[in-house]
């Protein structure tokens, strides 16, 4: 006998009507941008307000599952309670979630495994009414089409009680999991801009302990965060924006941000190519050992694998203490990886002109990070105003160009310009120009980075 959890938030946070609500869904896909990656998210984190406010920052989620919607036939979604208390982590009793566009069944016989560990509840209540799971669906059904469901309503629980579930229900390909979060909620754009950048940071430094007031699918997105750092995913984020941005009040906002979680694809192990963490530490100690040799220090051994000869983009960043001793780096990839880390490294420890250069003895309690750039995106902008509303605090590394003067910033310096104002205006300041300066030919482009730095080394 199949029982049904019904639509609860159908004709108010999306419509009601399925002719409507997939034309809306499948409108806020194609407003999405194109991914360039070609890697697969094994896990998203995606927000779950009314389609007019967070549906456009989902879509940026959702569209790159796209290219492997045919393989995943089960998700496994979790998302924060809002209407009844739980202890624990509650799954219904029903057999299948019905939307305006149809059935979804659940994995009743996973679910049924799952049920055995403590934390785990059981509560028709906890999702009758709850949105922060339902809101997905639709874009689920249109991406995926056919496939089978696991939802949690997550209540009072430890980061460790829901990364143990996360354990239980991984899978391999075939599934995908998605935690359903906000993030911070009713403050001013620019201050909930700020807090969002830092709250962002801090799930890309894969760094649990957030609260609800950073995001309210706080529980959830911390047990995501514990499974990711044990397991070493790399992650990304999409999209950061709040309602300021989509709907157009700017006085009392709410955070919204998209962040995807990669595995190293099984035909990478197969071929012998490098994890995240591999291929870190192969950089890493490509930089150390070139200014080890400049220096006239001896080299640690290591193997050189091919995709290190591909061409690439990189910064390296040498610290003391936690202080700058030396940035350079290539905002596009115009030799090999190889080569572009080794230039970088040498320019950093004795051409940066802020600092002397580095000297053989320094070399040991020498800090090293190196960061791989994505390609860099143009913004489109009419105005100051309109260009720092479209940053992203904690996601975007920006390049300012305006006549022969130019700068960067790497994502990181978010951490100690978290405002968007003083970070374009310091970034002026770089690139030789007055922080008050402001003309029509000023051309801004952001880009990503994936970044590794050295432990120990006097920090």
């Amino acid at each position: 006998m199949s029982l049904s959890r019904q639509p609860a938030v159908a004709g108010m946070f999306y419509p009601a009507n399925p002719v409507d609500l997939s034309a809306e869904v499948r409108m806020l896909l194609a407003g999405a941008r194109r991914a360039a990656s070609s890697r697969t998210p094994k896990a998203l984190i995606v927000p779950h307000a009314g389609y007019a406010y967070s549906g456009p920052v989902a879509a940026e989620a959702y569209t790159r599952l796209a290219p492997v919607a045919k393989q995943i036939r089960r998700v496994v979604l979790l998302g924060p309670v809002h209407r009844v208390p739980v202890r624990g982590l509650a799954l219904p009793r029903a057999t299948e979630f019905v939307t305006p566009l149809g059935k979804i069944p659940l994995d009743m016989e996973t679910m049924s495994a799952v049920s055995e560990l403590p934390q785990v509840t059981v509560s028709d209540e906890a999702h009758a009414l709850e949105h922060s799971l339902e809101v997905h669906l639709p874009f689920l059904q249109t991406v995926l089409g056919e496939f089978s469901l696991i939802p949690f309503a997550v209540g009072s629980a430890t980061p460790e009680q829901v990364a143990e579930v996360l354990e239980r229900v991984w899978g391999g390909e075939e599934t995908l999991i998605v935690i359903s979060s906000d993030l911070s909620h009713f403050l001013p754009h620019d201050l909930a801009k700020q807090i969002d950048g830092e709250t962002v940071n801090r799930i890309l430094s894969l760094r649990p302990g957030l609260n609800h007031e950073q995001a309210c699918g706080a529980t959830p997105v911390n047990g995501l965060l514990v499974y990711a750092a044990k397991h070493g995913l790399a992650v990304e984020a999409l999209d950061v924006r709040n309602s300021g941005d989509t709907a157009g009040d700017k006085s009392r906002v709410v955070g919204y941000a998209s962040i995807a979680f990669y595995e190293a694809p099984q035909s990478a192990k197969a071929e012998n190519k490098p994890e995240r963490d591999e291929r870190g530490e192969t950089l890493l100690t490509v930089a150390r050992n070139a200014i080890a040799s400049h220096l006239g220090e001896p080299e640690k051994p290591h193997a050189i694998q091919p995709w290190i000869n591909e061409p690439g983009a990189s910064f390296v960043t040498l610290t003391q203490q936690g202080n700058l001793r030396g940035c350079i780096g290539s905002l596009e990839a115009y030799r090999p990886l190889l080569e572009d880390v080794r230039a970088n490294a040498i320019a950093a420890a004795v051409h940066d002109p802020r600092f002397a250069p580095l000297s053989a003895r320094e070399l040991s309690h020498t800090r090293i990070e190196v960061s791989l750039l994505s390609r860099t995106e143009v913004i489109a902008f009419d105005s100051e105003q309109h260009a720092l509303a479209q940053l992203r605090p904690g996601v975007d590394g920006l390049v300012l160009e305006y006549g022969h003067s130019r700068g960067t910033f790497l994502p990181q310096v978010w951490e100690s310009l978290p405002s968007p104002a003083d970070f374009l205006a310091q970034l002026k300041r770089k690139a030789g120009l007055p922080v008050n300066f402001w003309h029509g030919g000023i051309r801004l482009s952001r880009y990503a980075v994936t970044k590794w730095k050295e432990a120990g080394y006097g920090e």
